[in-house]
């Protein structure tokens, strides 16, 4: 960087960072390991630093980095479509706030803009349609997703009066792809607490707004999925077996959405979320893993993709359903059968600990994964 006031060039870790920061209104310090090495990208924060563009925010024990002001006009300058809307006004991006929990947020959706740009979701306004327009607005053209595109809680809010029947909700936003919509949660490693009714707002909401109305031609009325995006595994195994444990888990496994799956926060969850959005991607995994295996039955009394050449139930649990993946289980013990689940590697010991004995195990190597079909 020169001593000019300029922003760094385009397509580096620099401007990226700067760029998270604005979309988040405050970037988690522990985070900016997934954007480069950590050696490079502490030199990364002590030059925009030196520059003026950058500081760090540090109180609760947490610590981020905000932007300064000199950071802010060049964005806008630059980029008045892509930064508006989160660097002008009283807004919790612009302005953010020193509680901790409003802090604690604004990280959880930092996390989840690094997840969905490293799978390749469009995050930028000026790149994705405009959906979560205000109810009564004008539009000249009709809505279409064509490529998938991630809408923060704040983006969703431009509802309007519509946002205020799911206040209290947990989402940190929406994920658009081609055939699904997903409402997207980050407790990050904390224990969730769902506010039940809530998020059943936020369900009937979202299905009423996209599969109904604004995208009604793209979307079947089941397209509204769930998603979670955790600290590593461990989170999932607490979702599996909290119900058990007499914890209030019952919003994710009770089948309120159809499909909610569990994404860690790193590049294995990025490599998840790449096969959930792209239905081609998906189909041509499923046909792989399919040969050798009997077809799907879908009138069975269990959870299934297909049965092995000795009958027994297999699933693929490669994205992580949780609701399906306890159905399953659920069924095995019931029945009293054995089954086989097949998922990535990184995936199998929070299975294999759930699990009882009756299910078997054969995992899918995420780097050969990568290697064949993401190269």
């Amino acid at each position: 960087m020169s001593d000019k006031q300029t922003l760094p060039a385009n397509q580096t870790k620099p401007l990226l960072l700067l760029t998270l920061t604005a979309l988040s209104g405050e970037f988690p310090s522990n985070q900016a390991d997934r954007l480069g090495s950590p050696t490079y990208m502490e030199n990364v924060v002590k030059d925009l630093k030196r520059e003026g563009l950058l500081r760090t925010y540090y109180k609760d024990r947490l610590r981020g980095y905000r932007l300064k002001a000199k950071a802010k006009a060049l964005l806008l300058a630059a980029y008045p479509d892509r930064f508006g809307f989160f660097l002008t006004g009283n807004s919790e991006t612009n302005q953010p706030k020193s509680e901790i929990t409003r802090r604690l947020r604004l990280h959880r959706i930092a996390e989840s803009l690094i997840t969905m740009q490293g799978a390749g979701v469009l995050i930028f306004r000026d790149e994705k349609p405009e959906v979560f327009y205000p109810e009564g607005a004008k539009r000249t053209s009709p809505l279409r997703i064509d490529a998938p595109a991630f809408y923060n809680s704040r983006e969703v809010k431009e509802l309007g009066t519509e946002f205020v029947k799911i206040r209290g909700a947990r989402m940190v936003g929406m994920l658009l792809t081609g055939s699904n919509a997903f409402v997207v949660y980050n407790p990050g490693s904390a224990r969730c607490r769902w506010e039940y009714k809530s998020e059943m707002r936020t369900k009937a909401l979202m299905k009423t707004v996209l599969c109904q109305q604004r995208l009604a031609g793209q979307y079947a009325p089941d397209a509204v999925q769930g998603i979670i995006l955790g600290d590593g595994m461990e989170m999932a195994y607490d979702l599996l077996t909290g119900q058990e444990a007499g914890q209030r888990n019952y919003f994710v496994l009770d089948g309120n959405y159809d499909s909610f799956h569990y994404i860690p926060n790193n590049h294995d969850g990025e490599v998840i979320l790449k096969i959930l959005c792209d239905a081609g991607r998906a189909a041509e995994l499923r046909s792989v893993l399919s040969e050798n295996l009997l077809p799907r039955t879908t009138g069975s009394h269990i959870e299934n993709d297909g049965f092995d050449r000795q009958g027994n139930p297999v699933l693929f649990a490669h994205t992580f359903d949780l609701p399906r993946i306890a159905r399953f289980h659920h069924a095995l013990r019931l029945q009293e059968r054995s089954g086989t689940i097949i998922c990535f590697d990184f995936q199998a010991e929070v299975l294999k600990r759930y699990c009882t004995a009756q299910v078997s195990f054969e995992t899918i190597s995420l780097q050969k994964y990568e290697g064949r079909f993401l190269t």
